[in-house]
């Protein structure tokens, strides 16, 4: 089994370690036992046991950046769009943390454990936000002089409904029609000095 070892499957191992035990028991002995090995022979691919565990939760969002990626396809113009993403962020949110809260708090104390994984996460899904605010720029739907800056304050205009800081609120039965008061107004700014219509009187 050692010779075949590799990066992946101790990585597999290891999240369901971490999801058996959680962050606090959850060891790399125990990660060994699992996959039938010699603690050195996770050790040989991850050299402490912050690297594996940086690794898993790298592996975990990089899930989640995939299926938020491959919501840029989605119809409808721009601001539907950014609607649309926002919304499927929040119910993926709302949904782990109601749902599978043991698992939800497994993954916030890995990322609190990292010096860089919020980083990299961020900037994941803010570049993902960003070609959708771009794409509405280029159809003049939107306006901006910087879509990079612009995308990172609709981030941080819409925080409470992502931020896991902000996790206890969402089971408010209002939270919904909140989401959506701020949505809108984020798209209307948006969408704001367009200069003159090209429809209208001149």
């Amino acid at each position: 089994m050692a010779e075949t070892l590799t990066g992946e499957a101790i990585l597999v191992a290891t999240e369901e370690v971490l999801r058996r035990y959680g962050p606090a028991k959850a060891t790399v002995v125990d990660v060994a036992k699992a996959l039938g090995v010699s603690h050195g022979s996770v050790y040989r691919h991850f050299p402490t046991k912050a690297a594996l565990r940086e690794a898993v939760t790298r592996r975990w969002l990089d899930v989640v950046h995939d299926e938020f990626e491959a919501g840029l396809d989605r119809e409808g113009t721009a601001g539907d769009r950014v609607r649309a993403w926002l919304q499927a962020l929040f119910e993926q949110k709302r949904r782990s943390h109601l749902e599978e809260p043991e698992l939800f708090e497994t993954f916030q104390v890995l990322v609190r454990e990292s010096d860089t994984i919020p980083a990299y996460h961020v900037g994941k899904m803010v570049g993902i936000l960003a070609r959708i605010i771009r794409a509405g720029v280029e159809t003049q739907e939107f306006v901006t002089d910087d879509v990079d800056v612009t995308a990172q304050a609709v981030w941080d205009a819409t925080d409470r409904f992502h931020h896991p800081s902000h996790a206890g609120e969402w089971g408010n039965p209002h939270i919904q029609a909140e989401f959506d008061a701020v949505v809108s107004l984020v798209i209307a700014g948006l969408r704001y000095n367009r200069g003159p219509s090209t429809t209208g009187d001149a």
